[in-house]
């Protein structure tokens, strides 16, 4: 049998189903172009017709001239109707879509109780549905919905369905989890009897979450016979998601020898699923497995002394392979291989027998009982250690900051904030508004340094945690602020500890200013960094 997989994505279709998804048409062609160019087969547009954006999208993708086939879904045609006179068919065909998903029944209890209507009825409403689409040159993918429930409820109905989709000319079945509740023996049991009884059949799979299984049922399906996988990136869908082609494309590919991309589209698929993340504006868990920021990251001493000899001892892949990276965490549990793994990251010179590396995993130390935590504040950490390492000056002084929060009866709360600096000698004094404390002191930082560092305006903080770190003490507590900021190009995270909460976001923003410069310094001059020091004492 083939080892060939076609890789089905409907993350423009069923992911934005998912709770806090919504894509708009501009989104749904970049993300488009990236799975294309991550080498998916099939790209799911959505609806046509259903709404202005799946009629836009389905318009304008031809502008692209992707090589994956797009995609158009719909049902098949209503009970007593015909199926050349079905608007929602008739659409699907006006697409211009290649290929269509057609969705139908396979369990009985939902013929019975959805569809109110016969089992010989939706028999014939799949095949004339079926049917009429291949007349009208299309590539039939038929979804049978609820597949391993029906199965399990009446098999001999299930396989019925899925014969008559066949014996109709449809050129994918896709037995569906729709539910999420299915067990991977299960699949494996019932998609091997199903290969054995339509060995012609093109065989595919459509799994979700609601177990978390449903990359395991995928693998199983694929193992039993399954050629087409159906699933979205980064497993976005309705309830818990749908199968997650991150997760998929990898297991598959790199550890059961299926083809499913070619080896430089999988060295894109971490890139892809962040992206995919950032046009959703859904946050990526940080442990996803494969594309996730810790999925290569190791934090404990000895793991860290372990992988500096062979990442081997503590990686499953080398984290290239899907455009990931080996990342060393530092924090209170690191020992000096931490340090050391993190000084190389950054191409420093480091002595691991000098004491500078002891004093440094000291100060961490004692850092972090005063509250900080590193493992989430990369840019933090790099910063600290360029500083011990005697790597940076200032370009800029801090010197004073005033807040003034004003709330008038009936109407809104005005935030404004007063910042002045010292940048190269000269005094730096500027004031901004903003809708909050610390969106005030971003405006009035950022607009006291563009002036001398233009890049700045391009960097914007996207991110924004507050942690109560003893909760006993009340509204006295000590809390940390964790900022992620980002520009066109990278995303970074810093740290903030105080008792003060403004004082915290203020050290944690001026943090993510001095870590933009660093990085554009070292862009243009590699070999010198002229950079501010980190200062994590110096509020």
């Amino acid at each position: 049998m083939s080892k060939a997989i076609s890789i089905f994505d409907t993350t423009l279709r069923d992911g934005t189903q998912g709770e806090g998804v919504s894509l708009s048409a501009d989104d749904k062609l970049k993300i488009a172009k990236k799975l294309d160019d991550l080498g998916a087969h099939y790209i799911e547009g959505g609806i046509p017709g259903s709404n202005t954006k799946d009629i836009e999208f389905f318009k304008r993708v031809k502008e692209l001239n992707l090589s994956a086939k797009v995609v158009a879904f719909g049902s098949t045609r209503r009970k007593g109707s015909i199926a050349s006179e079905d608007a929602n068919l008739k659409r699907m065909i006006e697409s211009g879509a290649q290929a269509a998903t057609l969705v139908g029944k396979s369990w009985d209890f939902h013929v019975h109780t959805a569809l109110q209507t016969t089992l010989e009825e939706n028999l014939s409403m799949i095949y004339d549905s079926i049917a009429y689409l291949k007349q009208n040159g299309m590539e039939v993918i038929f979804d049978a919905e609820h597949f391993f429930d029906g199965f399990k409820h009446n098999p001999e109905y299930a396989q019925a369905v899925l014969t008559k989709a066949h014996e109709a000319g449809a050129d994918w079945l896709v037995m569906c989890d729709t539910n999420g509740g299915t067990m991977p023996h299960e699949v494996y049991e019932i998609v091997s009897t199903l290969a054995g009884r339509l060995p012609q059949a093109h065989l595919g799979i459509h799994t979700h979450n609601d177990c978390e299984l449903a990359v395991a049922n995928t693998l199983s399906a694929v193992q039993a016979g399954a050629r087409q996988v159906q699933g979205t990136m980064n497993g976005y869908g309705e309830r818990c998601g749908n199968a997650n082609l991150a997760s998929i494309i990898p297991n598959l590919q790199l550890k059961l020898g299926y083809e499913c991309v070619s080896e430089d589209s999988m060295r894109q698929l971490t890139n892809v699923a962040r992206y995919v993340s950032e046009i959703a504006n859904v946050n990526m868990p940080i442990n996803q497995p494969y594309v996730g920021n810790a999925a290569f990251a190791h934090k404990g001493g000895i793991h860290v002394s372990a992988i500096l000899r062979d990442s081997r001892t503590y990686e499953h892949i080398v984290p290239e392979l899907v455009g990931n990276k080996q990342r060393v965490l530092v924090s209170e549990l690191a020992g000096q291989s931490n340090i050391v793994s993190k000084a190389q990251e950054l191409g420093l010179e480091f002595d691991p027998s000098s004491a500078n590396s002891r004093q440094i995993i000291e100060k961490i130390k004692d850092l972090e009982h005063q509250g900080y935590q590193f493992e989430g504040a990369d840019a933090s950490l790099e910063l600290l250690i360029r500083e011990a390492n005697g790597d940076m000056k200032e370009l800029f002084t801090f010197e004073s900051f005033k807040m003034l929060v004003e709330k008038v009866a009936g109407k809104s709360v005005v935030s404004e904030a007063f910042v002045k600096l010292n940048v190269g000698g000269t005094s730096a004094y500027t004031a901004a508004e903003g809708n909050g404390p610390v969106n005030a002191l971003d405006n009035a930082l950022r607009k006291a340094l563009v002036q001398y560092f233009p890049s700045l305006a391009n960097m914007h903080l996207s991110d924004y945690k507050v942690r109560v770190l003893d909760e006993k003490d009340a509204t006295a507590a000590k809390v940390r602020v964790l900022i992620e900021s980002k520009n066109t190009e990278n995303t970074w995270n810093t740290v903030g500890v105080s008792e003060n909460v403004i004082e915290a976001s203020w050290e944690a923003l001026v943090h993510s200013f001095r870590y933009a410069l660093l990085q554009e310094k070292l862009q243009d001059e590699p070999d010198v960094v002229n950079i501010p020091a980190h200062g994590l004492s110096n509020h």
